[in-house]
C-alpha cells in the first residue's frame, strides 16, 4: 500500500493547476492501492474574490467532475487538500477536503476547522481566512482500504486535540493538505507534522504549497510521508513534484501493542 503527496505552486486559474496536476498524476507508479494527496488551495490560489467565484456545491460542479474522473482513470484514493465550497444562504464558504475512492465515488468532505487569522512577518503580513470562510463543525474520518482516514486542513496542524480526537475514533491516517507560509512553514511544519503523527500512532501524509505563487504569496513546501514512529519516509523540499512512501500495515498495531498511549492516556 502506497502513499503519496502532490507538491504544487498553484495559480489564480483553474486550467493552468489543472496541467500541474494532471502531469504529476501521469507520472504515478503502477502499484495499487495508492492514496494521493493534493495541497490546499489545489484549485485556486489567489484573492477572496476568486474564491467566492470559483466555490461548488458539494458533490458538484467542473473541478469535482474532474477529480472523479481522475480518481476512476488512475484507480486512486484521491483526497484533494481544500477548495472552496458553497453554504446555501450565506456570503461566506467553506473552504473544503474531499475523498474520492477510485471508482470515482464521493466518500466523504470536511469543512476546514480552524480559519487563519494571524498576522505573519512575510510580504503578506495580514491573514484573516475568517473574511470569506465559515469555519466546519465536525471531525471527519472517512473509511478505506488503508484504514479509516483522518481529515484535516492546513492551520488545524496546530491544534493536537482534532488529532487525538481523530485517533481515538480510529484514524490510522492523517491527512494535512496546506498552504503553510514560507515563514511559519521554516518554524513549525516538520515538528508539528512528526508530533501528530507519534502522539497518535498514525501515518501522516502532508501536501504542501511549495513556492512564490502569482500574488507573491510565498509557501513552504516540505510535502512529506512521515510513519508513526516519527520518520520522515519521503520529502520534496520546494516546487512541483510528488512525494511517495510505502505503508507498513502492521506497523501501527505494534505500536499499539508495544506503547499503548491512547489507552494510556488519563486527561480525556
Amino acid at each position: 500500500m502506497w502513499l503519496a503527496a502532490i507538491q504544487l505552486v498553484s495559480g489564480r486559474h483553474w486550467q493552468d493547476n489543472r496541467e500541474q496536476i494532471a502531469t504529476e498524476l501521469a507520472a504515478l507508479p503502477k502499484e495499487r492501492p495508492l492514496l494521493v494527496l493534493l495541497p490546499e488551495n489545489f484549485a485556486l490560489f489567489g484573492e477572496r474574490q476568486g474564491y467566492l467565484d470559483g466555490a461548488e456545491e458539494i458533490g458538484a460542479g467542473p473541478i469535482q467532475q474532474q477529480l472523479a474522473e481522475w480518481a476512476h482513470d488512475y484507480g486512486i484514493w484521491l483526497v484533494v487538500g481544500a477548495m472552496p465550497t458553497t453554504i446555501k444562504g450565506s456570503d461566506h464558504i467553506h473552504t473544503s477536503s474531499l475523498v474520492f475512492d477510485p471508482s470515482g465515488e464521493l466518500r466523504g468532505h470536511y469543512h476546514k476547522i480552524h480559519l487563519f487569522d494571524v498576522d505573519v512577518a512575510d510580504n503578506h503580513g495580514r491573514y484573516r481566512e475568517s473574511e470569506t470562510f465559515s469555519p466546519g463543525e465536525s471531525p471527519v474520518l472517512v473509511d478505506s482500504p488503508f484504514g479509516p482516514l483522518g481529515l484535516s486542513i492546513c492551520y488545524d496542524l496546530r491544534f493536537p486535540e482534532l488529532y487525538r480526537q481523530l485517533a481515538r475514533a480510529g484514524a490510522r491516517v492523517l491527512l494535512v493538505p496546506a498552504a503553510f507560509t514560507a515563514v511559519t512553514g521554516e518554524a513549525h511544519w516538520e515538528p508539528l507534522l512528526r508530533a501528530r503523527a507519534i502522539e497518535n500512532q498514525c501515518y501522516v501524509v502532508a501536501a504542501n504549497q511549495g513556492g512564490t505563487h502569482e500574488t507573491g504569496r510565498q509557501t513552504w513546501g516540505h510535502s512529506m510521508v512521515i510513519d508513526p514512529w516519527g520518520r520522515v519516509l519521503a520529502s520534496k523540499e520546494s516546487g512541483r513534484g510528488t512525494v511517495l512512501a510505502k505503508m507498513e500495515l502492521g506497523l501501527i498495531d505494534e505500536l499499539h501493542r508495544t506503547m499503548p498511549v491512547l489507552q494510556h492516556a488519563r486527561l480525556l
